[in-house]
C-alpha cells in the first residue's frame, strides 16, 4: 500500500493570493502547496482518494491519475470538496459511478451542494455518477478495511481514516480519547498542523507536536499547512520521526 500527498496546503494553498511574504516567493518546491487531499494506492492497485480539493484535476495530471475507485470525504468545507466535479472524467472514461464514503453530516450537506452528481447509474456520463455510503463505522473498501476516526474540527464532528498501520487526520481541533484508542501500532500518520499560533479549529505547530508524541506513531508528517509554515526552518525543529508532508510525497507501507 502506497498514500501520495496531492496537496498539503490549507484553505488559501501556499502562496496565497496577493501575499508579498518570503514563503509565498519561496523558490523551494515543499513551500508550493496546493489544497489537502491524499490518494492511497492498494496493492491491487486499486486507488482510493481522500477529499476532491479544489486543485484536484492539476493534482489528478500531475500525478497521472488513471482511475479512481471510491473517494473517502473528512467534511463538506470547499477546500476538501469543490473538486468534485472533476470525477466526472473518470466515470465517463469507464462507464463506472464512483462510491464516495462520509459520515452523515458531511453525506447531506453534499448532497446539498452537488445533488446533480449523487445520483443513481444511468447511461448519462456527462457529469460525475457518485454513489453515497454514510459511515457509521468500520467498512471495506475494494478489500480492505476502512476504520473512520471521529475528530472534532471547531463545532462540528469530522471522520479520518485508518486503513491497515495508515491513519490520516486533517483539519483537528481535538481527538477524542475513543478516537486515540483507534490509533495504537499505527506506523505512518498524517496529522493536521495548520499554523505556529493555535487556532479554534485546527492543530496548531505545538499541539500537533504533543498529538504526535501521544499517538507515537513510528513516523508523522504534518499536512494542511500555511505560508506560516516554511519548510527548511520548521523542518529543522523537528524530532527525529516528524517530517513536514509536501505535494508529491510518496509513502510505502509494508
Amino acid at each position: 500500500m502506497k498514500i501520495t500527498v496531492l496537496g498539503a496546503g490549507s484553505s488559501a494553498g501556499t502562496p496565497v493570493i496577493g501575499c508579498e511574504c518570503p514563503v509565498c516567493h519561496s523558490r523551494n518546491m515543499k513551500n508550493k502547496r496546493s489544497r489537502c487531499s491524499s490518494i492511497i494506492t492498494l496493492d491491487n492497485g486499486s486507488n482510493i482518494l481522500i477529499d476532491t480539493s479544489p486543485d484536484f484535476k492539476m493534482q489528478a495530471m500531475r500525478e497521472q491519475i488513471h482511475k479512481i475507485d471510491a473517494v473517502l470525504f473528512t467534511h463538506h468545507h470547499a477546500d476538501h470538496c469543490h473538486g468534485i466535479d472533476d470525477l466526472r472524467a473518470y466515470c465517463q472514461k469507464y462507464k463506472q459511478a464512483i462510491p464516495i464514503f462520509a459520515n452523515e453530516n458531511t453525506m447531506k450537506e453534499l448532497k446539498l451542494k452537488f445533488n446533480y452528481a449523487i445520483r443513481e447509474e444511468s447511461q448519462f456520463w456527462e457529469t460525475p455518477v457518485l454513489q453515497a455510503n454514510i459511515v457509521n463505522g468500520p467498512f471495506h473498501v475494494e478489500g480492505t478495511e476502512i476504520i473512520p476516526l471521529p475528530v472534532i474540527h471547531g463545532r462540528m464532528e469530522i471522520l479520518g481514516y485508518r486503513l491497515g498501520n495508515l491513519a490520516y487526520i486533517t483539519d483537528v481541533s481535538e481527538i477524542p480519547e475513543s478516537t486515540l484508542e483507534l490509533l495504537h501500532d499505527v506506523d505512518i500518520l498524517l496529522l493536521d498542523c495548520l499554523r505556529y499560533e493555535p487556532h479554534f479549529s485546527h492543530y496548531g505547530f505545538k499541539q500537533s507536536l504533543e498529538m504526535s508524541e501521544k499517538i507515537k506513531a513510528k513516523r508523522t508528517f504534518f499536512i494542511h499547512m500555511t505560508h506560516d509554515i516554511e519548510y527548511d526552518a520548521v523542518s529543522s525543529d523537528l524530532p527525529d520521526n516528524v517530517y513536514l508532508a509536501y505535494d508529491g510525497l510518496q509513502l510505502n507501507l509494508n
